[in-house]
């Protein structure tokens, strides 16, 4: 009897251990790792989705094992790479090994679909025999046992091939397109027979001559390239020379537009760079690069020439970029020089569109993958290279779970794949500087624009000086004037300011009341163009009170600034330029980022104001001014890394100007205008921000010298909430030693969100070895405490701590 061991998915009660089922006997050669399965569960009739893990001969266990029901796939729809993943990345992440195979598959795959079986040898009897002349084969619950033989053994001989087709969730794209049941000899035999003034038939059939292993052909496709009338495609179909059937187009991402683009000749330090990776890729070793290069030091030429390199030896080359949305002109880099051979993965995605791109991946169609995070589980063979660009950003580390970093899920399928990892900043994260430092990384240094054009001269505002703090609304008059000239030059501006809405907050100056959210410890924020008050954090809204909800005063009043009201204040003082604004409201729909990017690279736009998502990977070569509306935003959150992400945030906005021929200026307005990471960020100088940021770290026990895990727990009820937080802390304390720094357990910043008040306890460690197993104890045994509406959280070495 063969044996399955299988991760089960039940939702109200997860766990990592594997369930042992036997293989039926039908099913013993179809039955594979990697493969779905259905499986009954429990003592009732209830059947459940779950993972094949491995399989062996025998059992150890005495009773009869249940069979398995069905199965889902008729191949692995994860690799043996992944499978061992999941376990690395369960144990890491502090998740449940279902959650994290489930993240590798796109979203389609959870859903439902169809699954169907196509044709690659049209011409062996037993392909004929079970497709019986239609273009597809459907997959059904209804098969008998031979069929699934059958099908199996067809696919791994390469005479099918299988595909999903999703319901509901993405509707097929249905083209026309022909095909024949003719052989190569009868296609010769009806072109001989044909009248000689028949020319439209002649070329019809040579093309299906020439063709015939490439049919099903979309006639679009024989109309537009070949000068094939639909007229004349008719007349076949009349004459059974051919027929017309329906076939499923995979879809293409919408919003890359690339230009081809060839090699560009390379400075010497970018040669430095490339010739180092390349060896590494030559040499198939798992060294890690971390490239420190200034913004517009050409970094991206290094990642182009260094995926080429992969290409040449037959190996592929996996990309990973913060948000695809927000660096379109990164991925239309990569597509102009790589074409067809790139597939594209991000969120922007539809589920179909996804379900595409990864099916062209896992077939071997292309040997480039360009993605955001999720990237990361490309079902990429034999990886040459890997690439995180910006790797210092937040949004590589997943939220939810399993809360991995795709950083270290990279650096996991380097060590698999014998490849090196490049990460790329022109401001590096703290922990993967301070590896460069211990020799763990490998450092590359790019100090110089690749045109040797200086970088933009950057002039910090003090908003507290006498000029400043009595001007009306938000622009000093050292950012108006350059504004000004910016556009009589014909030039172009980018203005940030990292807060969205017309107004932070409303408040009566009566009472002092401020309207707040329901649900959460925050005010709601103003939008104009909605006429409503909304919550950023559960989207509650509600309308704009004409009086005060407390004391009915009439003396009501919007304070603070947002992306709305500097649009409303840029269009009253330059009523002829042209703003654009980018920010969460204004790219909602599907592709609005890249349409605002594009109208503003044709010039169409003359200012480009925005929040955080216009700070990084934008190349406009008449941006020649860059305004910070206020640097402190990031600055004033109660977070250890706010001075770094107001560095790196300012430093990055601050490359945007100036990198062609022209000379660029940024404006930086600040209220706390001494600060060492406004100061250092207008010096560009990371060097010293480092130093001075590792020695605050230092004192403070925070990463890169301590580990952290936080721990967070919520529940509608506050009391309980604290009940459990302190439950867990003495849970914490049995297995540290005195060591460890146990902080907490204390309310977040937001205590209260969505009704759910939040509580947390952070542990800061240099080594705890019982630790580890004391927090998978953890997840295992507050499963239950779900079901009392607790939601109980593991965040190993978490981006933001409130």
């Amino acid at each position: 009897m063969t044996v399955a061991e299988i991760i089960v998915d039940v939702p109200t009660m997860q766990t990592n251990r594997p369930f042992e089922y036997s293989i039926p006997e039908a099913l013993n050669d179809v039955v594979v790792p990697g493969m779905r399965v259905e499986v009954p569960f429990g003592r009732g009739k209830r059947k459940i989705q779950g993972f094949v893990m491995k399989t062996k001969d025998q059992s150890d266990f005495k009773g009869k094992l249940k069979p398995i029901s069905r199965v889902i796939d008729l191949k692995p729809v994860l690799s043996n790479e992944m499978l061992q993943l999941s376990y690395w990345l369960a144990d890491k992440t502090y998740s449940f090994q279902i959650s994290c195979l489930q993240t590798m598959l796109p979203s389609v795959m959870r859903a439902k679909y169809k699954q169907y079986a196509i044709p690659l040898d049209k011409t062996d009897p037993e392909v004929l025999n079970l497709f019986q002349g239609q273009a597809t084969f459907e997959i059904t619950n209804s098969l008998t046992d031979s069929q699934i033989r059958l099908i199996d053994r067809l696919r791994k001989n390469e005479k099918i091939d299988l595909r999903y087709v999703v319901e509901n969730k993405a509707q097929q794209i249905k083209r026309q397109a022909v095909m024949t049941d003719l052989n190569i000899i009868q296609l010769h035999e009806a072109k001989n027979e044909l009248r000689g003034n028949a020319k439209s038939q002649v070329k019809l059939l040579d093309f299906l001559i020439q063709h015939l292993n490439d049919l099903p052909v979309e006639m679009s496709e024989l109309q537009k390239n070949f000068g094939i009338a639909r007229s004349a495609i008719k007349t076949a179909e009349k004459n059974k020379l051919l027929k017309i059937v329906e076939v499923t187009k995979l879809r293409k991402p919408e919003g890359i537009n690339p230009e081809k683009t060839t090699k560009l000749e390379l400075t010497d330090e970018q040669q430095v760079a490339v010739d180092q990776i390349g060896q590494a890729i030559s040499r198939e070793q798992p060294e890690t690069f971390l490239i420190e290069g200034v913004t517009g030091s050409g970094k991206t030429e290094v990642y182009l020439q260094t995926i080429e390199k992969a290409l040449q030896q037959d190996k592929t080359a996996l990309m990973l970029v913060p948000e695809i949305s927000l660096t379109p002109q990164m991925v239309n880099r990569v597509v102009g020089r790589f074409g067809n051979q790139v597939a594209v993965l991000h969120s922007g995605l539809s589920s179909g569109e996804r379900y595409d791109e990864w099916t062209r991946i896992e077939n071997g169609d292309v040997k480039v993958v360009v993605g955001a995070r999720s990237a990361v589980f490309a079902p990429l063979q034999r990886i040459g290279l890997i690439i995180i660009d910006e790797e210092h950003e937040a949004s590589y580390k997943q939220d939810d779970n399993p809360r991995y970093n795709a950083r270290d899920v990279a650096l996991w399928r380097s060590k698999v794949n014998h490849c090196p990892v490049v990460l790329g900043s022109a401001t590096p994260s703290l922990e993967s500087r301070a590896r460069a430092e211990k020799g763990v990384y490998h450092l590359i240094r790019m100090k110089k624009r690749i045109n040797n054009q200086n970088l933009p001269h950057v002039q910090i505002v003090d908003m507290r000086d006498a000029e400043n703090s009595s001007i009306k609304g938000d622009f000093s008059p050292v950012l108006k004037n350059n504004l000004q000239a910016t556009l009589e030059n014909h030039d172009q501006a980018i203005i940030l300011l990292n807060r969205r809405g017309y107004s932070s907050f409303m408040m009566c100056r009566e009472c002092g009341f401020v309207l707040k959210c329901p649900n959460c410890d925050v005010s709601l924020t103003y939008h104009k163009d909605l006429g409503k008050m909304k919550c950023h954090y559960c989207g509650h809204e509600e309308p704009v009170p004409n009086s005060c909800p407390n004391c009915r005063s009439k003396k009501i009043g919007f304070y603070g600034t947002g992306t709305q009201n500097i649009e409303q204040q840029l269009n009253d003082l330059f009523p002829e330029a042209r703003v654009l604004r980018m920010d969460v409201d204004t790219t909602r729909r599907k592709g609005a980022h890249a349409k605002i990017l594009q109208k503003f690279g044709s010039h169409q736009a003359d200012i480009l104001l925005g929040t955080q998502m216009i700070a990084k990977g934008l190349d406009f070569p008449d941006v020649t001014l860059v305004g910070v509306i206020n640097a402190d935003t990031t600055l004033s959150l109660a977070d250890f890394r706010a001075s770094e992400r107001t560095f790196q945030l300012l430093t990055q906005v601050s490359g945007r100007a100036g990198r062609a021929k022209k000379t660029g200026r940024v404006v930086i307005q600040t209220f706390n205008p001494d600060h060492y990471a406004i100061k250092d960020a207008a010096k560009q100088d990371y060097e010293t921000f480092f130093k001075q940021e590792m020695y605050l770290r230092h004192q403070s026990n925070y990463t890169p010298y301590y580990f952290t895990t936080l721990i967070s727990v919520a529940n509608k009820d506050e009391g309980q909430t604290l009940k459990q937080s302190y439950w867990l802390k003495k849970q914490l304390q049995t297995a540290l030693s005195k060591d460890a720094i146990l902080l907490g357990p204390s309310p977040t910043m937001i205590s209260r969100k969505q009704n759910k008040y939040y509580y947390q306890i952070i542990v800061k460690y240099k080594h705890e070895p019982k630790l580890h197993d004391k927090l998978l104890e953890i997840l295992n045994e507050t499963q239950a405490d779900a079901k009392k509406g607790f939601t109980i959280a593991i965040d190993n070495e978490p981006q933001h701590i409130d």
